[in-house]
């Protein structure tokens, strides 16, 4: 009685639910099904075993008879639909929503190892078509629920069955201005979905498939699992390289791509559509080209499944490779006190030789990251190995991918060398501090300090005496006698001429002081320092000056000196080799560039005003400098000089956006500080307040982008942030539609897509669009105010825009 007391409480639970048929769970007019498929009768005879039907006399008054029978069918009632259930409401749960239920279609059609006419029965569906159309929407940040498409799916559902969907006819062709001519080829709204609902098919099949070094836009793989990848797996490695590919996808290689895919989907109509949108040039892929992850128009959407379904065949070569220098070269790390999988042990051992082997010296390990085309290596040995090893990468993908493969420099040591670029960061090794090591740099921060507070005070004493001696100088000389000066065009006559009448005496030395700086060439002595101090300290006594510069010269010899060196002063120290830990550097320098280049600081380094953006509103200036500033910390997270990025975003953005409204509304800078404080302070919020702010929840971006969502948030999280400067305002004789796919709002102004640079890979990822295609410069589209705030703060890209609406 207690098991049948229990089991109807556990069948009411929803993790019991994904155990029971799909009859029961949909059905409610075939109740007598049980848990196997099987009629009541095969129920009744486990009736017997309950203690209830054994002795029904012994039940007690009012109590009746239940079975198991009997509770699976009552079970039936309570159970709900699960289709009937509410729909999730965040854009990525919505998403994964969609894509489970292509997901299932696929998988019906997976027989003897291929998955089998993809295209006639799972893409050419109108169900399917439509979730595809609903995911296009999703990025573009519309809602899904209002009936704002005007695709009849039916039809495109029709005309992909019967091979009639034309390519060609669906796409349209941006081109630059000028005499050398280039051009972007791309998809309209009908080839668009057509395109989002391959890929979705796509992602179903090959996702189980792809190596654990493989990241970068696609589901589970991610920027942020990278540069985790690379601090968990790149243990001690000796030598650090990269690979540099460069490729533009042409007939041979499209041939090498469908053989590839050929292994797992048995579907010549599938391949077809997609060798037809090769020819029609709408595929864009191209290895090596523009850094990939942006979101941007000329990245294509089936370009990153393709570069990956491509590539993974270079992630299987690396782990025969692997193997082979790991299991064969002498010294194989059988002994090696280091984490390392069973099977590949048992290789090792399996191919262990009968020769002169010590299991105690430690063997080579070889390590390799991949997002999209960026490809990191690291090799744990000798330098011969690692020499080796990369020659036989770089031929495998010469000659076997037909890739244009080269290094971008040779084999740096991981401890000697800056470091290795690597998706937009520098990737290096650096010895981790000790204890003993951290007490001596921190002694050394205060002599450094120490040093800079006597240097200063020696300085504002040279140049106070320097002032003394010139004011003192300057006061013996009369008026009357610089006058009467025989020659008109000495230096005092000509000093003369400057003193106004009622001038105070103090202003009237000052301004000696400084045109006598000036006649001693400004532009070579920068500081009046080194002007008094040329001539203030050969004055002083020798014992102050030989003194002082004893004191600097020890000081900067300490503070230069090496940590070992200065470890073996401590009396605790320890002589234990040195640990070195993996750090992922986020490149200053680079985005002090990009803030020069988009116009925002000097070429100094000082924040200036963005001309651009002035003629836009409040609301919307705001939007974009918060775009930025999220999108940098949200990129740099995982970066161990984040609080150096923080600190410019501080600085240089939050004055920037004071200038850009000080010279908007020609009002001094305090007053600007005084009216925004509210606004200005989201510029220099944390991660963590940026998402709140800009809708995103951070919990949840940060699981999803760690676990199950790197193709769902692909495009929109790390997206670059564009420049738009307002074109012209719409009216009633000269309207505009939002051009955000989706989207049938009016546009209530027309901007312009200003393209700063067109640096190609490898380019840092500052959060600009260093990289969008030289046909989109100057091109006007029409925004919406809601999609023109969500462009700003990176809820979409601009893979969302239709550049067709104007042709």
């Amino acid at each position: 009685m207690a098991i049948l007391s229990w089991l109807p409480r556990v069948c009411r639970r929803n993790s019991f639910r994904r155990f029971l048929p799909q009859s029961i769970n949909s059905s409610r007019a075939s109740p007598l099904l049980d848990c196997t498929g099987g009629s009541t009768e095969r129920l009744r005879g486990f009736t017997g075993c309950s203690s209830l039907s054994a002795a029904p006399g012994s039940l007690p008054k009012g109590l009746t008879i239940m079975t198991l029978a009997t509770d699976l069918a009552d079970l039936v009632e309570e159970t709900p639909n699960p289709d009937d259930e509410k729909a999730p409401e965040s854009r990525v749960k919505l998403k994964r929503y969609l894509e489970l239920r292509v997901k299932k279609r696929v998988k019906e059609h997976y027989v003897d190892g291929k998955f089998e006419n993809l295209m006639m029965n799972v893409i050419a569906n109108p169900e399917t078509l439509e979730d595809a159309y609903s995911c296009i929407r999703l990025n573009s940040n519309v809602d899904i629920s209002s009936d704002g498409h005007t695709i009849s799916f039916q039809s495109l559902a029709d005309e992909l069955s019967s091979g009639t969907f034309s390519i060609e006819e669906n796409t349209f062709s941006i081109s630059t201005r000028g005499k050398v001519k280039e051009v972007l080829v791309l998809p309209n709204l009908k080839l668009s979905v057509v395109q989002e609902a391959i890929r979705l098919v796509l992602e179903v099949v090959y996702r189980p498939y792809f190596s654990k070094i493989s990241h970068g836009c696609r589901s589970g793989r991610s920027h942020s699992t990278a540069l985790k990848y690379i601090r968990k797996e790149f243990r001690n490695p000796d030598w650090l390289f990269s690979v540099i590919l460069s490729k533009k996808l042409d007939a041979f290689l499209f041939a090498n791509l469908r053989s590839a895919m050929e292994e797992k989907i048995k579907d010549t109509c599938l391949l077809d559509v997609i060798q037809r949108m090769f020819e029609a040039e709408v595929l864009n892929l191209e290895f090596g080209g523009f850094p990939k992850g942006h979101g941007l128009p000329q990245e294509g959407v089936l370009s990153p499944i393709l570069m990956n379904i491509y590539l993974d065949l270079f992630d299987r070569e690396f782990y025969r490779l692997s193997l082979k220098y790991e299991a064969l070269c002498p010294g194989g790390p059988l002994g090696e006190e280091v984490s390392h999988s069973s099977l590949r042990t048992w290789f090792k051992r399996q191919m262990k030789c009968s020769d002169n082997r010590d299991e105690k010296e430690p063997g080579p390990r070889i390590f390799c990251c991949r997002f999209m085309d960026e490809l990191l290596f690291a090799v744990s040995g000798p330098k011969d190995v690692a020499l080796g090893f990369k020659s036989e990468v770089i031929d495998f993908l010469n000659n076997c991918l037909h890739l244009d493969a080269s290094s971008d420099a040779e084999i740096s040591s991981s401890t000697r060398c800056q470091g290795i670029r690597f998706l937009g960061t520098l990737v290096r090794r650096e010895i981790k501090e000790t204890s003993a090591v951290k007490a001596v740099h921190k002694l050394k921060e205060k002599v450094r300090l120490f040093t800079s507070q006597k240097q200063e005070a020696w300085d504002r004493g040279v140049v106070r005496i320097g002032r003394k001696w010139l004011g003192h100088g300057l006061r013996k000389v009369k008026e009357s006698e610089i006058k009467h000066l025989s020659d008109p065009e000495s230096l005092l006559n000509q000093i003369s001429s400057f003193r106004k009448p009622g001038m105070e005496t103090d202003h009237w030395y000052k301004l000696l002081v400084k045109i006598w700086v000036q006649n001693l060439d400004a532009k070579v002595v920068r500081s009046e320092q080194l002007i008094f101090s040329g001539i203030v300290e050969p004055a002083l006594p020798n014992e102050l000056r030989d003194s002082y510069l004893e004191f600097k010269k020890c000081a900067e010899r300490y503070v230069h000196s090496e940590t070992a060196t200065t470890l073996a002063l401590l009396p605790s120290s320890n002589h234990s080799p040195a640990e070195t830990v993996t750090k992922i550097i986020a490149p200053v320098y680079a985005i002090q560039k990009r803030l020069f280049r988009y116009g925002l600081a000097t070429y100094r380094g000082h924040p200036c005003a963005a001309r651009l953006l002035m003629l836009q509103d409040d609301i919307q200036i705001f939007d974009w400098f918060h775009g930025i500033v999220s999108r940098w910390l949200r990129w740099y997270s995982y970066c161990d000089n984040l609080s150096e990025v923080e600190a410019m975003v501080r600085y240089q953005l939050r004055k920037s956006c004071i200038r850009t409204l000080a010279a908007k509304y020609r009002i001094h800078e305090d007053d600007i500080e005084k009216r925004f404080d509210v606004e200005l302070s989201k510029i220099s919020s944390s991660v963590d307040d940026l998402d709140e702010d800009i809708g995103f929840d951070s919990s949840e971006v940060k699981k999803l982008c760690d676990d199950d969502a790197g193709a769902m948030t692909y495009g929109v999280s790390y997206s670059g942030s564009c420049l738009l400067s307002l074109a012209r305002m719409v009216s009633e004789q000269r309207p505009c539609d939002c051009f955000v796919i989706g989207c049938s709002a009016a546009a209530p102004s027309v901007y312009t897509l200003h393209v700063m640079e067109r640096q190609k890979f490898p380019g840092w990822k500052t959060g600009f669009s260093t990289c969008i295609h030289p046909s989109l410069n100057k091109r006007r589209i029409g925004l919406c105010k809601q999609h023109l705030q969500d462009l700003y703060l990176g809820r979409i890209s601009l893979q969302s825009v239709d550049f067709g609406s104007w042709n």
